[in-house]
């Protein structure tokens, strides 16, 4: 399936195996080299056959074990060894995935590169609290944004643009970010209370949802949150999904209050 010589960019998905897509699956089982990023999950690397060179070149939260140049050197080298090669991406290569540099650098060294997609972390938050992404008169717009920024940089993003009460705001690696993309949202006019969901380890037995609203979103994933991958879901479609008391309960509440 892969010809010898030739760079395939496979998006895994969000860690589930299941949700490969079957030609990724075919292309992993067809390599003879995979390079993988830290965001992969581990039962998508054990779907990987045992003669198959595994190479580390992650990076994640500023830890990184390659910089990109050194990562599109490798890939390059592999395929110009007649290996073939899968450069193995956490979620969609296309989004947030730094695939246009590496594309650029097969195509430079007339390496023949091809992409397989992948489910993208968004959607599987999405799925994983049973919320739509989009919703008929509140949410019309999907936009993804990452919070990552270079070590010493501040979040520059167009926050008038971000702050549209009518759409859904993915926001990608925004844990340590999540003072500044409230700050942001709310100064350029999205309301304190818009409903906001944080989920880490999307699709995996470890998942974790958090409900809270944009002016404690800073609280929420400093205290809610562990060490996981997480995104950060901002709109009215989020509320969708917001567990609701069970009415009993929410009589008594109203009843202690009442007192």
């Amino acid at each position: 399936m892969i010809e010898p010589g030739t760079v395939w960019l496979v998006g895994a998905g969000p860690g589930d195996p299941d949700l490969l897509t079957r030609k990724a699956e075919k292309l992993i089982r067809a390599a003879s080299v995979v390079f993988y990023d830290a965001l992969v999950g581990p039962g998508v690397l054990e779907l990987v056959p045992a003669h198959v060179r595994l190479v580390p070149v992650g990076k994640r939260s500023g830890r990184h074990s390659k910089d990109q140049k050194t990562i599109d050197r490798l890939i390059v080298e592999a395929a110009l060894a007649g290996e073939c090669v899968v450069r193995l991406k956490g979620g969609d290569p296309a989004i947030f995935g730094r695939a246009t540099e590496e594309m650029d650098a097969c195509r430079a060294a007339g390496v023949p590169v091809r992409v397989c997609p992948g489910v993208t972390a968004a959607s599987a938050a999405a799925a994983g609290i049973g919320a739509s992404l989009t919703l008929r008169g509140l949410a019309r717009k999907l936009t993804f944004v990452t919070a990552h920024a270079r070590a010493g940089e501040t979040l520059d993003l167009d926050w008038a643009g971000l702050a549209d009460p009518q759409a859904t705001l993915a926001v990608y690696m925004g844990k340590a970010a999540a003072p500044e993309v409230s700050a942001g949202l709310i100064a350029a006019g999205l309301p304190g209370d818009t409903p906001v969901a944080l989920v880490e380890n999307a699709s995996l037995d470890s998942q974790s949802v958090f409900h809270t609203r944009l002016d404690l979103l800073p609280i929420a994933a400093r205290t809610a949150l562990g060490g996981g991958p997480a995104l950060i879901l901002v709109g009215q479609a989020v509320e969708t999904s917001r567990p609701q008391p069970h009415p009993a309960t929410a009589a008594a509440v109203l009843h202690r209050v009442s007192d």
